[in-house]
């Protein structure tokens, strides 16, 4: 019988807002892809599903002013909350953290400098909407 070589695999799924609940539609991508990846591992691959919370945003900052805490606050609560849900249905992560974290912060910026210094980078400046007072407060 012909071996296989040993898959390295990185699996992740759409992030979940970190300004509100799980529901019903992220509960089915996220068990979808959590068999996927224990099949993956049942066959020998080397398979990581990693996740997090996706902590940016003005929904963010306008549902902790709304709740009168400070979006890390927020942040924190629903991130407790989805990691909750996620476990008692069974989604097993090998990595789960915040898009604030310090480790997504290296590896963003890592991966940026990397592609940015071979370049695969390309810039351009672009109009949106912007807030000073908030942005500043």
């Amino acid at each position: 019988m012909p071996t296989t070589a040993t898959r390295n695999i990185l699996v992740t799924s759409a992030l979940p807002y970190a300004n509100g609940a799980i529901h019903l539609g992220h509960l089915l991508e996220y068990i979808q892809t959590d068999i996927w990846v224990r099949f993956q591992k049942s066959r020998g691959q080397q398979c990581y599903y990693v996740c997090a919370d996706d902590a940016h945003g003005t929904a963010i900052m306008l549902r902790a002013e709304q709740e009168n805490i400070t979006a890390e606050a927020l942040i924190e609560r629903v991130s407790q909350d989805h990691q909750t849900d996620f476990a008692r249905f069974g989604v097993g992560f090998d990595n789960y953290h915040s898009t604030h974290s310090a480790e997504n912060r290296y590896f963003s910026e890592m991966i940026y400098k990397r592609l940015r210094d071979k370049g695969h980078i390309a810039t351009r400046d672009i109009e949106q909407m912007f807030d000073p007072q908030k942005a500043c407060s």
